[in-house]
């Protein structure tokens, strides 16, 4: 009957657990826990955590304000940046400050502008105004100031045909004339061929400088004063050397008379012209212009 009942039990009706030969309700062997079923033990969805806010302090709390603890701009903060702040920030607004006092664009105050000492009047120059305008005004008795003959330019001319073998030496001689005049001069050109000298149109033969206002007045002073003097066997320069429409002219044999010139690197000495142009309308008004400003000329 038993096999009967058993085969009679319907299909997926549960056994008894332990087996087809265990007592129903009998306990499980020794040293195994009964498992728990799912979801005991463990505290629900929530439990055990604090609310979504809880715990955190309130937006703001813990930081301080906006503005506080922090340096107002232009000021660096003190640690890290105090050494780049004295370093860098003040090369910077030294240069930033000079540039923004010339444009008005700074937030600091402009600086200052430079005060530029003018330059010293020649020697010359006060001569002429002190003494040698009373003594021409006396002499032919002018009536307006504009009549009175004064210094207009001076021309210095050297020819170097060298050149034309040899333009090394047209370079001597440009460095020769900057150091007398204080002024580079202009390359002179041959205006046209010639044969039987052996020159072609455009050719460099010479170099030329013109000197006018303050540079005049300081070339003739140490040409009066220094150069001249030096020439050897020197008696004075000659008088009759106008050209009839008051300007002088002489030459000098040597460069090495002006003491700007290092003897010991000229490579050959060579000469110049010296055209001094006047405002005088005649020769004896030019010649009496350069006794008074202490010309060194021969008497007759």
């Amino acid at each position: 009957m038993a096999k009967q009942d058993e085969n009679q039990r319907p299909q997926g009706a549960e056994q008894p657990a332990g087996g087809p030969g265990d007592e129903a309700g009998a306990p499980q062997a020794e040293g195994r826990e009964p498992k728990q079923p799912k979801g005991e033990g463990k505290p629900p969805k929530g439990e055990g955590k604090p609310p979504k806010g809880e715990g955190r302090p309130p937006k703001g709390e813990g930081k301080p304000p906006k503005g506080e603890g922090e340096a107002p701009k232009g000021e660096m903060p003190s640690g890290k940046g105090e050494g780049k702040a004295a370093g860098k920030g003040e090369g910077k607004a030294a240069g930033k400050g000079e540039k923004a006092g010339g444009k008005g664009k700074g937030k600091g105050k402009p600086a200052e502008p430079e005060v530029h000492e003018p330059a010293p009047v020649p020697r010359l120059k006060i001569l002429y105004d002190r003494e040698v305008v009373p003594q021409l005004r006396k002499r032919f008795g002018y009536t307006n100031a504009h009549q009175i003959p004064k210094l207009e330019k001076v021309v210095l001319n050297m020819g170097v045909g060298d050149a034309l073998q040899n333009p090394r030496f047209l370079d001597a001689a440009v460095e020769d004339m900057t150091a007398i005049a204080g002024q580079r001069p202009a390359i002179r050109r041959a205006r046209k061929s010639i044969a039987n000298f052996k020159l072609r149109e455009g050719q460099a033969i010479g170099a030329m400088v013109t000197l006018r206002g303050a540079r005049m007045y300081e070339f003739l002073d140490r040409l009066i004063n220094v150069a001249v003097p030096r020439i050897r066997d020197f008696r004075g320069l000659p008088p009759r050397s106008f050209d009839g429409r008051g300007n002088y002219c002489f030459g000098i044999r040597e460069q090495i008379i002006f003491p700007e010139i290092r003897y010991d690197k000229v490579e050959k000495i060579r000469g110049m012209d010296v055209v001094v142009v006047t405002t005088a309308k005649t020769d004896e008004e030019a010649l009496e212009l350069l006794k008074a400003m202490r010309m060194p000329l021969r008497e007759r």
